[in-house]
């Protein structure tokens, strides 16, 4: 159907389209814990091609134990209904139905601190390799250098983790490899800091009349050109489409598993958006606000988002969304993170309240939440017998507010 209504109000609505329905998913009982194997690592190459690495013998040979649950996905019925209505959106601003089908399957129990603590750490040692010290071992990997793999190129990389008889692959992406984040920088940076910029701020990292944009679509003031910001995310975002390409290549060599995503920061974002494309089970850890990018990607929208879970805590301005402004810690380092609202549900740890953490961008680390938040049960009144804090949709949640769009340019 030819919308018609205004370029602002179009956008508004296409955001509430995400807002997912109050009632919660279907749960079950939780079946038995799963053995996870490291079976590979990816990386994409400078000329933006995916590449594996088998891990050695000896890194196979030892499991990890994961807490499941029967949990409720939508997943398109066709990817070509999927793209079909993705580019009809992009090129003519029209809708076009997806049928969207409810699948029962297993996912990672996100109610237990145990099963989310092992994921935190799956999640942690995408940042580095098997041979340095703060990889973190699980169940006594041992630490030998893979081949193939190549941690100088830049941009999207992580792990592939396998059950023991391949019905269940887990999917780690990196996040942004940042020196003020995570005290180590990286040689992914300008690809990481081009993708946030774009994915999380609120008219091309438009921040301050000092700042360099990543895109021409800011036309003074609070006015951003839509068509113009929407055109930019779609050519120059790298990450999105090479994310479902890697996860396509995932369904080929195993193609009868169930698939789940797990990413810190940027790379929990991008575990998101592919999550919600293929209606896969996410565990972001950290992850800036994506709900706005999935509407600017032209993603069609499922019936729920419920299978797409967000940990975080209130000491992170990031996932919070209040490190934003001229003088905040991400504006200084170069980051317009600006979005606040998330798919799916949050898992929210309120640690400034409970723990007196001081709100600082240096609890962004994935080792703040491996060695600090998930070491102990979560104790907090009115929540008696759970290890975790209820994970609940965002609401009432609006981004960039103080942003006018439409078509300025035209």
């Amino acid at each position: 159907m030819l919308n018609l209504l205004p370029v602002t109000l179009r956008f508004l609505l296409g955001s509430l389209l995400w807002l997912d329905s109050p009632q919660p998913p279907a749960v079950q009982s939780a079946p038995s814990p799963i053995s996870l194997h490291l079976r590979h690592q990816h990386a994409i190459t400078n000329d933006s091609r995916v590449i594996f690495s088998d891990m050695a013998p000896s890194f196979a040979a030892d499991s990890y134990d994961v807490g499941t649950l029967k949990i409720q996905t939508h997943r398109p019925q066709s990817a070509k209904a999927f793209h079909s209505a993705r580019l009809r959106s992009i090129r003519h601003d029209q809708s076009e139905r997806v049928l969207w089908d409810p699948t029962d399957i297993l996912g990672p129990n996100v109610e237990d601190r145990e099963t989310l603590l092992a994921l935190a750490k799956m999640t942690s040692n995408a940042y580095t390799t098997s041979t340095t010290s703060d990889w973190y071992v699980l169940d006594g990997w041992n630490k030998s250098t893979p081949f193939g793999w190549e941690p100088d190129a830049d941009g999207f990389r992580g792990h592939v983790f396998v059950s023991d008889d391949n019905s269940t692959v887990v999917l780690s992406i990196k996040g942004t490899s940042a020196g003020w984040i995570t005290g180590g920088g990286g040689p992914t940076v300008r690809k990481d800091k081009l993708n946030d910029n774009l994915l999380f701020s609120c008219c091309c990292a438009r921040v301050g009349p000092t700042w360099s944009t990543v895109c021409n679509c800011h036309q003074g003031s609070y006015k951003c050109d839509q068509t113009c910001l929407e055109k930019s995310l779609i050519e120059e975002s790298l990450f999105y489409s090479v994310g479902v390409n890697l996860y396509n290549n995932l369904t080929y060599m195993y193609p009868d598993a169930n698939i789940w995503l797990i990413g810190h920061s940027l790379g929990g974002s991008l575990a998101s958006l592919i999550g919600v494309t293929f209606g896969a089970p996410v565990v972001a850890f950290e992850a800036p606000s994506e709900k706005l990018a999935a509407t600017r990607l032209h993603l069609p929208s499922p019936p729920s988002t419920h299978h797409v879970t967000h940990v975080f805590h209130t000491a992170d301005p990031i996932p919070m969304g209040t490190c934003n402004g001229v003088t905040s810690s991400c504006a200084i380092a170069g980051f317009a993170m600006e979005t606040r609202c998330h798919l799916g549900k949050v898992i929210r740890y309120d640690t400034v309240t409970q723990l007196n953490w001081t709100v600082d961008v240096r609890t962004h680390s994935i080792v703040q939440i491996v060695e600090r938040l998930l070491q102990d049960d979560w104790i907090e009144e009115g929540q008696e017998g759970r290890t975790v804090p209820e994970a609940k949709p965002d609401v009432d949640c609006v981004d960039c507010y103080n942003w006018e769009f439409g078509d300025f340019k035209g």
